[in-house]
């Protein structure tokens, strides 16, 4: 269906609407955060919600407060059940219907990043699609929190949804819900979180439907048009400016969290005229593990990549178009069925966007940082409060150090490089869960050394109070430090201890394991990574070296040995 467009916009209604799409997405951002009953998502806004065309499933629009790394992915899933509706393998599109999905190879990242998609229709017509993706707790499968470290294939991850109707004419459909508690742990839970999901996108409906109102659908039809086309000029004018060239640079996880060596991550950047090529053809080969990522994560986390870069252009599916990613097949980063993928979202994709940052700085020093800790500190433990008599999930994310840059140090217990999400308040945490959190602290000279150093890590210690549990980690940098650049040092890896009595160990894999069992009065101790240097060290600014041993961020002797500063 095409609706009949005028043929001009003014740029003042065009700014207008496009403004006002946004403010459409920013709203369900924040219903959805306000509304959900899982910390998770109402604290650490692990969500994000967006508009999606109605034929191709391309970004119209995405919320400010959601996970960038769900810029890419939506439009994929988005467009896969688009596919599948023609195809007859999904229900047709009624109003008031909303689709549940979350396989992630079909345009996904990892089963907990659950999708409600929701088709928006305009004088019977259908005009687009709204889609939201929020991080369930649990997803059932081997561990709780669903990030098993340790599993072979996705069965093992949890319960694996292709798009199906949970909402029909605006009626849940018992009996998909029933099949879906049956499958997740503390199921009575996630009603909460799936009212809010919903509510979400009836916000979004009825504050489009404003801008229909005043607009009109054509009006709209066409500025989406204008917007999209704007968008693919400005990434192209900013690309015009980076030196035509090839350039290559690696990154490397830990490991698979199966076999204990690193997957390798190359990439080759070729940039010509206005576009840029992203060929990772040279990458390791699909992992037993779950660190594969699926084709839509490696998308959407070079598209976050550019985006760091260029913050100004605006987000939608016209700023990727001078964009070219060559599918990587026969690598870990094309994950094709049934290979596990529960790290792909959190961890891999960070790899992905770290060596974006590592192949540019060559090209525009001036505007690429170096690497971030490149980590979300997944950390899930699960067990029975017999205090509250209750079952929980409890999942945590962590920030780290950013890399220096060419103007400044790099930002302290910054988020993760994907997303905007936020570590849960302790208290928040300690009120839900059986759990103490000892201790809660920068992590004091874990920025690598540069002209402009690296920002701190986070330090953590947190202790079950009562009953037993199990715990699962699945993070990274534990083996290599987030790489400097421009002879900047590296910042400090991630660093996992469990404490149990007068005896601490560290997982084999060191940022990966699961299911280990913990007792009332036992510890997990984390320290986050640091950010890369920037920069030859010996070019410090001497003050900065003595501000940051007045604040007590280095010792003396740290100083004398990292910048060879004498006070």
């Amino acid at each position: 269906m095409t609706f009949h467009s005028p043929t001009a916009i003014d740029a003042l209604t065009l700014a207008v609407i496009q403004a006002g799409l946004q403010q459409v997405c920013n709203e369900m951002d924040i219903a959805f955060s306000r509304s959900a009953f899982s910390p998770v998502i109402a604290e650490a806004d692990d969500r994000a919600d967006g508009i999606y065309d109605r034929d191709t499933g391309a970004l119209i629009a995405q919320g400010e407060y959601g996970l960038p790394v769900f810029v890419g992915t939506m439009q994929h899933s988005t467009g896969h059940i688009i596919r599948l509706i023609g195809e007859g393998k999904a229900g047709k599109p009624e109003p008031g219907d909303i689709y549940i999905v979350n396989d992630p190879y079909l345009g996904g990242t990892h089963l907990m990043d659950v999708r409600f998609a929701k088709p928006v229709f305009v004088d019977g017509e259908l005009f687009c699609w709204l889609q939201n993706t929020g991080h369930w707790p649990d997803i059932g499968g081997m561990v709780p929190g669903g990030f098993s470290a340790h599993a072979t294939e996705v069965e093992q991850e949890g319960l694996r949804l292709p798009p199906v109707k949970l909402f029909k004419r605006g009626e849940m459909d018992p009996e998909i819900f029933a099949i879906i508690s049956s499958n997740i742990r503390i199921a009575d839970q996630r009603i909460g979180d799936i009212k809010a999901q919903a509510a979400a996108l009836l916000v979004g409906e009825t504050r489009l439907m404003d801008l229909v109102a005043k607009y009109g659908a054509a009006t709209l039809d066409e500025a989406i048009r204008q917007i999209r086309a704007r968008s693919a000029e400005r990434m192209r004018a900013e690309i015009r400016a980076i030196p035509d060239g090839v350039y290559h640079s690696e990154s490397f996880v830990d490991s698979d969290g199966v076999v204990n060596e690193p997957l390798r991550i190359a990439l080759t950047v070729t940039k010509t005229g206005e576009t840029m090529s992203f060929d990772f053809s040279r990458s390791s080969p699909p992992c037993q593990g779950p660190m594969n990522s699926v084709f839509a994560t490696t998308c959407s986390s070079v598209y976050l990549g550019v985006k760091h870069i260029f913050p100004d252009v605006p987000i939608n599916s016209g700023a990727f178009e001078p964009l070219t990613i060559l599918k990587p097949e026969g690598t870990f980063l094309d994950a094709q069925y049934p290979r596990p993928v529960s790290g792909c979202a959190a961890e891999v994709s960070q790899r992905i966007a770290e060596a974006v940052f590592l192949a540019l700085v060559q090209a525009i020093p001036d505007k690429v940082t170096a690497a971030p800790a490149g980590t979300s500190g997944n950390f899930a433990l699960g067990g029975f409060d017999p205090a509250k008599k209750a079952g929980y999930v409890m999942y945590q994310i962590t920030g780290g150090g950013y890399g220096g840059n060419i103007a400044h140090d790099g930002l302290t217990n910054g988020c993760s490089t994907i997303g905007i999400s936020k570590t849960a308040p302790v208290e928040v945490m300690e009120q839900y869960y059986p759990v103490l959190f000892r201790r809660f602290a920068l992590r004091e000279g874990s920025g690598g050394a540069g002209k402009a150093r690296g920002g701190f890590g986070v330090h953590y210690e947190v202790e079950l109070l009562r009953g037993e549990a199990r715990a699962s980690f699945v993070m990274d940098h534990g083996r290599f430090g987030p790489p400097g650049v421009l002879g900047g040092k590296d910042g400090a890896p991630n660093v996992v201890k469990i404490h149990r009595g007068t005896e601490t160990t560290i997982p084999e894999h060191l940022s990966k394991d699961q299911g280990l069992r913990i007792r009332a009065g036992d510890r997990v101790e984390v320290m986050t990574p640091g950010g890369g240097g920037y920069g030859d060290p010996e070019k410090r600014d001497p003050a900065a070296i003595a501000r940051d041993v007045a604040r007590g961020y280095y010792t003396a002797a740290e100083a004398e040995a990292l910048w060879g500063w004498r006070g």
